[in-house]
């Protein structure tokens, strides 16, 4: 794949709600990876699957775990750089505010810099980030990609 990003090029995914589904999807994920009993494996209450839990914590109900809006930046990247990104990357995320249900969150990348390494092969740095419909943030972060 030959890429030709230039620094300042930005990119993002379409919008998607954050529903109660996705997010019970992936609190049941590890255990039931876990279990590999074929079989979905529930964990105890939490704050990502839970309302009276979430309030009982002093929120005004569940949230998605950080993760997914990570997992969604990595998609991003994975669609621009290809399979690759997998191999030779970094990616950072730092969650800065809570996505509640029904939340429409659009995960975003800007090229910060490009340089050509030793190998001829182009290094990116990105920003990235998560935000929502009015460009909230909710998830920041840095990327790094080698890519060709």
């Amino acid at each position: 794949m030959s890429l030709s990003l230039e620094a300042g090029t930005e990119f993002r995914t379409r919008p998607r709600a954050m529903t109660r589904e996705r997010m019970r999807w992936y609190v049941d994920g590890q255990p039931t990876i876990g279990a590999d009993d074929g079989r979905v494996h529930t964990q105890p209450p939490t704050i990502h699957d839970d309302d009276n839990y979430a309030k009982s914590q002093g929120l005004p109900g569940i949230i998605a775990d950080g993760m997914i809006s990570t997992n969604w930046i990595q998609g991003l990247l994975v669609d621009v750089f290809g399979p690759q990104f997998a191999c030779r990357s970094r990616l950072s995320t730092k969650y800065i505010a809570p996505i509640y249900e029904n939340d429409t969150v659009i995960a975003c990348a800007k090229v910060n810099t490009v340089v050509v390494n030793a190998e001829g092969k182009n290094v990116y740095t990105l920003d990235v980030w998560c935000e929502n419909e009015v460009a909230k943030k909710l998830t920041v972060g840095t990327a790094m990609v080698v890519a060709g």
